[in-house]
């Protein structure tokens, strides 16, 4: 039997990069790249259905639970799976993670289903469920998979194959958006779930039958205190990070003061565990490493801008490029062919020259260059000129994508490889969430303040109603200090273009309405969201024939007056409908002059009639005509009204937008020089060329 072998040093270890062949390696390479595929795909194809989920599930309230119980389960838990495929193995670890994301997804696309009742609650309240048990294992997929690299392959090879890797989230950012919305569209939401179960039984098939264990050799208790502890740690930090990024809480409220409370605590506790245990979850001799240490800030500084860019890039195209919020995802596709070519070609150029901190250093100076030249967007720049710094940009963090985990693996013992990788994954995660937070509070505060004041700018620029209600919409901006920047950001604004052929329809419709009182007009205009509840109501009044029909209406109602109080005979009725106000005075003086006498004889009252009558007829179409012209002067005059202050809120929401971004990319550009620092900082380890066919110690630093 052999003997139990000491904490921290394996007693045998196979290499598997020398005893699999090639074949074998590529066929668990396509297992394990299709269960990250499917990890990286179900975060973007979910994005696309989720307002039909919302919708059938009746859960707006708990729409962006969804997401967040993913990301809470899934950042967690990173670590803590590195730990446990180097004590048990890679593939156990593997598998229980497909397994349970698998789990996860039926049970996902079952949410709202009526056999499952009112368990938790309600359909979305499920769906929030099951997101979180799809977290528990895509986070098992994210930290193993790219362990398993350094396992399976030398280390001249692995920038090769983890560029693979990174390339496969760019992919799956193109592909999830098509996807979610073709299966919702024709099929079902419920098959965004349900795709996931035949492609993750081909990549468990796949690994259960040709992976081996893969295991480290590490024989150790497991650390289930410190476990404990990062999961309170981060769970609370996240959250607290989450509401305040969406204004559930304010930052300073009490809930969020005492979670970022307990998550210090908790901090401290795994710091105290941790450097007491004989296998912890994160070995703190892992940050005397200058390579592991200081990759950690980069890759915690990278997150932070990798998913910065990705979120405000999308808001910019949403909000001043006038992108729809469902193609918004396909929209940044030349930023992610810059990411795989990035990703891609940095791992073959580092297996050859043997060296990744160049690449690394260039690909930074490069995403600097990406965030300056997005700093410089505003509401005027072109799509292509987007489409040219989306590039540049995804050019330079595609490195950051593999060369960060290359190096943290050369720079630790074997069997620590899964937990450093998987460390730096968590850092990478924990900096997405916490620069997103930060960034999320820049872009609130930045975006009143501009909003406030574009809306004066245009105010100034106009006169009249137009000048008056802008002012009074900058004025409520700015007493509401910022509840304007927290409005629906995926609503996608109406374009210039858009708008004036919104108000062209308004005013066929209100001509139509005032000339005929067309009633399929009128209802039109009654849809409308851009008039005045009054302004409907007085075109709602209409009468049959438009306003010209009204006021001949209104003579013959008129003569019908009068010629009953002729009739009657009576001078005092006729005295009374000769006071009416609303007669024309001309009209007035003639009735007022009309003897007592004349109104007793009948021949006399029909001539009396008559007259009036061919003074009526002959004064109605002029009347008439005059009348419909007032009231379409009048109301075309709101209408044009209305299109000035709508295209010029247009324009004062989409410069804000345009410039509070621009701000953000000014900032990233202090994290991409920041990051640079860091891995500046870091030793330059050498790793063998493809070309020497020797290999290297993996720790060994080139003088």
């Amino acid at each position: 039997m052999t003997a139990p072998t000491p904490p921290g040093s394996p007693p045998q270890r196979i290499d598997y990069a020398q005893t699999l062949d090639m074949a074998t390696k590529r066929v668990i390479l396509f297992g394990v790249l299709l269960g990250l595929f499917l990890s990286a795909l179900d975060q973007t194809i979910v994005a696309t259905a989720m307002p039909r989920i919302a919708a059938d599930l009746h859960g707006l309230n708990l729409y962006t639970w969804v997401t967040t119980a993913y990301l809470l389960t899934n950042t967690a838990l990173v670590p803590i799976y590195g730990k446990l495929s180097d004590l048990y193995g890679r593939k156990p670890v593997l598998m229980f993670g497909i397994a349970v994301f698998l789990l996860g997804s039926a049970l996902c696309g079952l949410s709202g289903e009526a056999f499952l009742g009112n368990l938790f609650g309600g359909g979305m309240m499920q769906l929030v469920v099951f997101r979180g048990l799809q977290g528990v294992g895509a986070a098992a997929l994210g930290s193993v998979a790219f362990a398993i690299i350094a396992d399976l392959f030398e280390p001249a090879e692995r920038p090769r194959y983890q560029g693979l890797f990174g390339a496969v989230f760019g992919l799956s950012s193109v592909i999830g958006p098509l996807l979610g919305g073709f299966l919702t569209d024709n099929i079902s939401w419920r098959w965004v779930f349900y795709v996931n179960l035949p492609l993750g039984l081909i990549a468990l098939a796949f690994i259960a039958t040709r992976m081996p264990r893969l295991a480290s050799g590490l024989q150790a208790k497991v650390d289930w205190l410190g476990a404990f502890f990062i999961l309170l740690f981060t769970v609370p930090l996240l959250l607290a990070l989450t509401w305040g990024a969406d204004h559930t809480y304010a930052w300073t409220s009490p809930t969020l003061l005492s979670m970022f409370g307990l998550s210090a605590a908790a901090l401290v506790g795994f710091l105290f565990t941790e450097s007491r245990h004989s296998s912890p979850i994160l070995p703190l001799t892992l940050f005397r490493n200058p390579t592991f240490a200081w990759g950690a800030v980069a890759r915690f500084l990278v997150g932070a801008g990798f998913l910065g860019a990705i979120l405000f890039l999308s808001l910019y195209l949403v909000q001043v490029q006038g992108v729809s919020a469902t193609k918004a995802g396909t929209a940044t596709i030349p930023l992610t062919v810059g990411l795989i070519i990035g990703s891609i070609g940095a791992g073959q150029i580092a297996s050859r020259i043997g060296r990744y901190k160049p690449l690394m250093l260039v690909g930074l100076v490069l995403a600097g260059l990406g965030f300056f030249s997005l700093s410089t967007l505003n509401a005027d720049t072109p799509y292509s000129g987007v489409v040219l710094r989306m590039v540049l940009l995804g050019l330079g963090l595609g490195p950051a994508l593999p060369l960060y985990t290359t190096a943290l693996q050369l720079s630790v013992k074997p069997w620590e490889i899964g937990v450093a990788t998987s460390a730096g994954q968590f850092f990478q995660q924990m900096g997405s969430t916490i620069g997103t937070a930060i960034f999320g509070a820049v872009l609130t505060a930045g975006l009143t303040s501009n909003l406030s004041t574009q809306f004066a700018a245009q105010a100034a620029a106009q006169q009249g109603t137009v000048a008056t209600t802008l002012r009074s919409i900058g004025d409520r901006i700015r007493s509401n200090e910022g509840s304007s920047a927290s409005q629906d950001r995926n609503a996608t604004p109406q374009t210039p273009a858009q708008i004036r052929a919104t108000f062209a329809t308004l005013r066929r419709n209100v001509t139509q309405a005032i000339e005929t009182g067309d009633r399929t007009a009128i209802a039109a205009i009654q849809k409308d969201p851009t008039l005045p509840a009054e302004a409907k109501r007085q075109l709602t009044n209409l009468p049959a024939g438009g306003v010209a029909a009204g006021v001949r209406a209104g003579f013959n109602q008129t003569y019908s007056a009068i010629a009953g109080a002729v009739n009657s005979g009576d001078p005092a009725r006729l005295a009374a409908v000769a006071a009416n106000p609303q007669l024309p005075a001309e009209l007035r003086a003639r009735l007022a002059q009309i003897p007592p006498q004349a109104l007793q004889n009948p021949q006399a009252r029909a001539g009396i009639l008559a007259g009036i009558k061919q003074g009526l007829d002959a004064a109605a179409p002029a009347a008439a005509q005059q009348a419909q012209q007032q009231a379409l002067s009048a109301a075309l005059q709101g209408v044009n009204d209305g299109e000035q202050i709508a295209l010029s809120s247009a324009r004062a929401t989409r410069v804000a937008f345009a410039d509070t971004i621009a701000s953000i990319y000014r900032y990233s550009i202090l994290v991409a020089a920041l990051a640079f620092l860091a891995t500046l900082m870091m030793p330059n380890l050498r790793m063998p060329t493809r070309q020497e066919g020797e290999r290297l110690a993996p720790a060994h630093v080139e003088v």
